[in-house]
């Protein structure tokens, strides 16, 4: 059965984030679519001088002012914008809603899986994540291993009507959010971050825009946010802190990597001349990283996404406008099996391999997303759904973990969108939704230039995402 369309609403102004959490972190160096499902309800106050009991264009004294019906605001009607004002988050759109500044902007980030269940739904959460800077100077990065808890839930707002006489009593205020963060030095800027559990040890790898890819071994630092003796010794002793293997076999810098969760300690690194490195794990917690390279894009390999299900088969893409699929069984010279050439009109930034079925979804600098059917992907034909609205580049995009029909995905445009490819318009829609394709469930606004969005997998519905003005954590109302 097709899914209906859920009411939804998107936050706007940064003041109404539900909680922002600095002061525990560390101190870090100085450093063509006009479409939207967002409907937040804006309200024009009427002007003083025309609510007044002396009306000037003859308004009876005593007669109650008109005010104007609210109404949806459409992202990207910059003239309406400015007619309306501030825009205000609708906070009954969201079931979690938090923020955390990381002093550094922090723009490639992962969540680390944890050991306190699977399919959570209670509150207060607890997550956690890793995240790599970008600082001007190169000596000036880190790795920031950080632990958010106390994250509470949105509570259902009230109408004043509704308020008892004992509002004022804060006996029952949910506690204030915690941040505790374990910093790594990281030499230049971190183009890419990816976090991966490898023999029961937990990894991550990091593409360096000096073109080295580095493999560390997080378990001191994820011990040190959970317990506060071992974080001050981790801190003493923060500055022998290094990454356990060093690729620097690429000739320039990347932003494709991926971890294999077919094989796991299995991982392929892209970088900006088109070369593609395959490491496989090997005794003694070592990597091999095969010296040729798979190369078939003639211009920067942007993403990498290895199959969910098969160990020797990956998908990438590329701003020469093409998706590759490669076996690795195959030497590197014929390894690419199939290629989609002019995927998009524009270069292809992301792509993400759906869990659980056989799909590909793929974000272009033109804004526009498209839904690949890999049965059909040789024919030339695999394009199954296009959906545009973003009135930016696509710079992030990932299925949800178990829903195989959802995804989100963000732009530069400032926003990010939830999808949900089985929805067909409801009859009763608002008229002025008849441009906004039925898929698009969710509009999340309020961060300023975001670049990766992340599901965790064990928390249903909530999404990471980061930008320059910090991680937001949170979960709407219709995923």
């Amino acid at each position: 059965m097709p899914k209906r369309r859920a009411d939804a609403t998107a936050g706007e102004d940064d003041e109404m984030r539900a909680s922002e959490e600095k002061d525990n972190l560390p101190e870090l160096p100085p450093a063509d679519e006009e479409w939207s499902a967002d409907e937040d309800d804006v309200e024009e106050e009427p002007d003083e001088e025309e609510s007044g009991e002396d009306d000037e264009e003859g308004m009876e004294e005593g007669e109650p002012a008109v005010q104007e019906p609210s109404r949806v605001y459409l992202p990207g009607e910059a003239e309406e914008a400015e007619k309306t004002g501030d825009l205000v988050c609708d906070e009954s759109a969201y079931q979690l809603y938090h923020t955390c500044g990381t002093l550094l902007p922090c723009l490639s980030f992962d969540v680390i899986p944890d050991n306190l269940g699977d399919e959570r739904t209670t509150y207060p959460a607890t997550v956690y994540c890793i995240a790599g800077s970008q600082a001007e100077k190169a000596n000036k990065n880190s790795l920031l291993i950080m632990k958010m808890s106390k994250l509470s839930q949105m509570k259902p707002q009230k109408d004043s009507d509704d308020e008892d006489e004992d509002s004022g009593d804060d006996s029952d205020e949910d506690e204030l959010p915690e941040l505790e963060c374990a910093q790594i030095r990281h030499i230049g800027a971190v183009n890419r971050l990816k976090f991966a559990k490898v023999n029961n040890v937990p990894l991550a790898a990091s593409f360096s825009e000096t073109g080295s890819v580095h493999l560390w071994d997080l378990t001191n630092a994820i011990r040190a946010v959970d317990d506060s003796r071992i974080m001050s010794n981790f801190r003493q002793n923060a500055s022998d802190y290094t990454p356990f293997y060093t690729f620097s076999g690429h000739k320039a810098e990347g932003f494709a990597l991926h971890w294999s969760r077919a094989a796991p300690g299995q991982l392929a690194t892209g970088d900006c001349n088109g070369d593609i490195h395959v490491w496989k794990p090997i005794s003694g917690g070592r990597w091999n990283v095969d010296q040729r390279s798979y190369r078939s894009h003639t211009s920067s390999v942007e993403d990498i996404q290895w199959s969910p299900n098969e160990a020797n088969v990956f998908a990438s893409c590329s701003s020469d406008k093409s998706i590759k699929i490669w076996d690795i069984r195959q030497n590197p010279i014929s390894a690419c099996m199939m290629t989609t050439g002019d995927a998009h009109t524009e270069d292809v930034n992301v792509i993400h391999w759906n869990p659980t079925e056989p799909f590909i979804v793929s974000g272009s600098d033109a804004g526009d997303i498209k839904v690949w059917d890999l049965r059909r992907f040789a024919t030339g034909n695999a394009a199954v759904a296009v959906f545009r609205h973003h009135r930016g580049p696509i710079c992030s995009i990932e299925w949800h973990p178990t829903d195989s029909t959802v995804f989100a995905a963000a732009g530069e445009d400032n926003q990010l969108t939830q999808w949900d490819i089985a929805v067909e318009k409801g009859e009763d829609e608002p008229q002025e939704l008849d441009s906004v394709p039925p898929q698009l469930l969710f509009i999340h606004q309020g961060q300023t230039e975001i670049k990766e969005l992340h599901w965790h997998p064990q928390m249903p519905g909530v999404i990471l995402s980061s930008a320059l003005n910090g991680i937001d954590v949170f979960k709407t109302i219709s995923v």
